[in-house]
């Protein structure tokens, strides 16, 4: 112990920063210089300073002389309280990982096996191991963005501090925001790579349960921010290149944050990083939540791990907001354009970062490489911007997001702001409801024609298509509880290829169909919900036929009114004088026929006609009707006017050959063999062998010979034959009605779907 003891000394002539410099040396209020002046007495016992010398630890540092490269985790790692896990961290499967956990079990089962058993089970396990390749192949180029934030959340998935003593040769942490706090879950240093300094910073979340709950699970507070805002000015001061980290689910929102201006400290941060003038990469390794992950990310660059994740809000909370539910944080996640495809189309990100199969957890060193390898490309290319181009290139980075034009005008049905109107759902409208609609849209259309308005015309057709699709989802539903799905899908699938390969459809297929068909109206009476699909389908078929009716009755009324018009142009006394001069001229002339006429008296009778037409064309327009007089070009043959006698019967014989035709090219045995002559021309394509020739000709001499066999013996022939003499008794010029006429007997057509076509005599 020693002791020196001091006069009083004078205050005056100090200066304030040698009262602040002397009492960091031990002494409280005596300047420096005083102290020096000063005599010392030992009798006075006014003023001592003490000191005690202890045995310290002796520290090597910054970093030791004989230091161990192949420490893992980094030659460094002594510097930081991150220390490599004693205890190998437990596998953690997701729930769409299961499928490949169980092909892995199955290996190792076998590997055991073999080793227990001394059997050789090498082929069995080759072949599961290129089925588990093909299956994580297939798995991890189709993740749904649900499904990659499960994976950027994973346990076991490598943090901050993981990947900066993977690509860094040294590296020294820093710690405080010099305002009494150190946050954990933001750390901060400077380390090297490839011989060039960095300033690192990033969110850090725990390996385990006691570091999440130490490091706060990567939710920074205000201290934490503010010790990234000193680092950040310290590496601007120096001229330190800034990379940050971020995983974090966003900023710590408790109470005491909240007092001490959590808000405040992000807004300084995003104020700050705008102005360095260093550049800037920010890189994220898992999830980026809102503010908390923009306060440590305004960046030159942003740069994302390729499961990695971004977003305003968590798709929970999202979900939560908007549907009430966190059930549908799937839905919300797709909508959110969360993932790094997403992000990096939209102009938001800036690069996406490999990562392997099955997530960065599965080979953290290889993830480490990407990214010091997408750090060093891409700080290439900054340090190579002068001060003014990098800050230009910062703020124009985020300007550019969220493009928009101005000066277009913007269709209203596609403005945001508008609230769109909000459908009924299909299958939640109760029978009730829809029997109410149904009768409200029949007496709309019973009303009177000079009250209704045309709506109930628009309601109709609307009501009809919703009935349509209510029976639709019935028919699904009893589908699904019939327990049919499945089949029908496999059915559809098939159904399509066949018709995308511009392949005829085989017989075997189209009696699957036929059988599902029947197994489905057998069990239909059976289904939940057969009712509601009765009741519906019956309210469908009543409305179809109220249509129709009332459409027959609208035309009926029209006709009417039409005949009537007529009736009141061709009574007019001018129209009737002007008919009987006509007339009485054509009897004097003695013509017999329209063309012995001489000229002036057919310019005469059509100037007549012509007036007559218009006059009635304008009745027609006083209906609503637009009405084009067609004047034909040449006169009609009387032998074909005097077929137009005939003509509803050649249409009705017409309808009943193709009924009868259609009903014997139904049966089995020819439809197959129908079929088969379809397949037999596909696949001889259009250039056919002697063969398939021979094949196809065959084929359709049978079925010529059982179509002809199946016409003769029914009445319809006869039929045709007394049709065809009345005609030509009438005609009297041997005019042959069925010449050209390929709907009658004796010449039917069937079409394949090759383009081919085969007529049958």
């Amino acid at each position: 112990m020693a002791s020196i003891s001091a006069p009083p000394a004078s205050f005056s002539s100090s200066s304030a920063s040698d009262l602040l410099r002397s009492s960091s040396n031990g002494v409280s209020g005596i300047p420096l210089r005083a102290l020096g002046r000063a005599r010392f007495n030992p009798r006075r016992k006014d003023m001592s300073v003490s000191a005690k010398l202890g045995k310290g630890k002796r520290h090597e540092y910054p970093w030791p002389k004989d230091a161990d490269a192949n420490v893992k985790g980094g030659v460094l790692t002594h510097l930081s309280d991150f220390k490599p896990l004693k205890e190998k961290p437990k596998p953690v499967v997701l729930e769409f990982e299961k499928p490949l956990h169980l092909i892995e079990k199955k290996i190792s089962d076998l590997r055991k096996m073999a080793l227990d058993t001394g059997l050789d089970f090498g082929d069995q396990i080759l072949l599961l191991e290129n089925k588990y390749q093909r299956r994580i192949q297939s798995l991890y180029t189709h993740l749904t963005p649900i499904q990659r934030l499960q994976i950027a959340r994973h346990p076991n998935r490598p943090t901050f501090l993981d990947h900066v003593f993977n690509i860094t040769e040294k590296f020294v942490e820093l710690h405080g925001d010099r305002a009494g706090y150190d946050d954990p879950a933001i750390v901060t240093g400077i380390g090297t790579i490839d011989g060039r300094r960095y300033m690192f910073m990033g969110h850090q979340k725990g390996r385990n349960t006691k570091e999440n709950i130490r490091r706060n699970f990567g939710m920074p507070t205000p201290h934490g921010y503010r010790k990234a805002l000193r680092m950040m000015r310290y590496a601007d001061h120096h001229g330190l290149p800034i990379v940050t980290f971020i995983d974090t689910p966003g900023a710590y929102a408790d109470l005491k944050s909240e007092e001490q201006g959590q808000g405040e400290a992000i807004a300084h941060n995003l104020l700050t990083m705008f102005g360095l003038k260093v550049p800037i990469i920010s890189i994220v390794i898992g999830e980026g939540g809102s503010g908390g992950a923009l306060a440590i990310g305004c960046a030159n660059k942003l740069l994302m791990l390729e499961n990695a994740v971004f977003y305003v809000a968590s798709p929970e909370a999202c979900a939560a907001i908007l549907w009430k539910t966190a059930k549908a944080a799937p839905k919300a996640a797709a909508k959110l354009r969360i993932t790094a495809s997403e992000l990096t189309r939209l102009g938001i990100a800036d690069g996406i970062i490999p990562e392997p199969l099955g997530g960065a957890h599965a080979d953290p060193s290889w993830t480490s490489h990407q990214i010091k390898s997408a750090i060093n490309e891409t700080m290439d290319e900054l340090l190579m911007m002068d001060t003014e181009k990098l800050l230009k290139h910062r703020m124009l980075k985020f300007r550019k997001i969220g493009g928009f034009k101005e000066g277009i005008p913007v269709d209203p049905n596609s403005k945001i702001n508008m609230k769109k109107k909000e459908k009924t759902a299909v299958g939640k409208t109760s029978v009730q409801e829809l029997e109410r609609k149904v009768e409200k849209v029949k007496q709309q259309i019973l009303k009177p024609k000079e009250s209704s308005d045309g709506q109930a015309d628009v309601d109709l057709n609307e009501l009809i298509e919703k009935l349509k699709k209510e029976v639709d989802f019935e028919f699904s539903a009893a589908v699904k509880a019939m327990g049919l799905k499945n089949r029908l899908a496999t059915l559809r699938e098939e159904f399509s290829k066949a018709n995308s390969s511009d392949q005829p459809i085989h017989p075997e297929l189209k009696e699957k169909i036929e059988k599902l068909r029947d197994e489905f109206d057998q069990g239909l009476s059976k289904a939940p919900n057969y009712k509601n699909l009765k009741i519906k389908l019956d309210m469908l078929k009543d409305l179809s036929q109220f249509k129709a009716h009332s459409a027959r009755d609208a035309k009926a009324s029209l006709k009417q009114e039409m005949n009537k018009k007529f009736a009141e142009v061709l009574s007019r006394p001018d129209l009737q004088e002007k008919y009987e001069m006509l007339r009485a001229e054509i009897e004097n002339s003695g013509a017999s026929k329209h063309t012995d006429l001489d000229p002036e008296l057919q310019n005469k009778m059509d100037k007549v006609k012509k007036e007559i037409q218009g006059e009635l064309a304008a009745a027609l327009n006083s209906l609503g009707l637009h009405i084009e007089v067609l004047t034909s070009k040449a006169q009609v043959p009387s032998e074909q006017s005097s077929l137009s006698l005939f003509k509803p019967k050649i249409e009705m014989l017409n309808e009943e050959l193709n009924q009868g035709i259609e009903s014997v090219a139904n049966r089995k045995d020819l439809k197959d063999m129908i079929e088969l002559l379809k397949l037999e021309v596909a696949k001889a394509g259009k250039m056919p062998d002697a063969t398939s020739k021979n094949r196809i000709w065959a084929l359709e001499q049978q079925i010529k010979e059982r179509l002809a066999a199946a016409l003769d013996s029914s009445d319809l022939k006869k039929k045709h034959e007394k049709l065809r003499e009345e005609i030509l008794e009438t005609t009297e010029s041997g005019f042959d009605p069925t010449e050209g006429d390929s709907s009658v007997y004796g010449d039917a057509g069937i079409q394949t779907n090759s383009g081919a076509e085969h007529t049958f005599a």
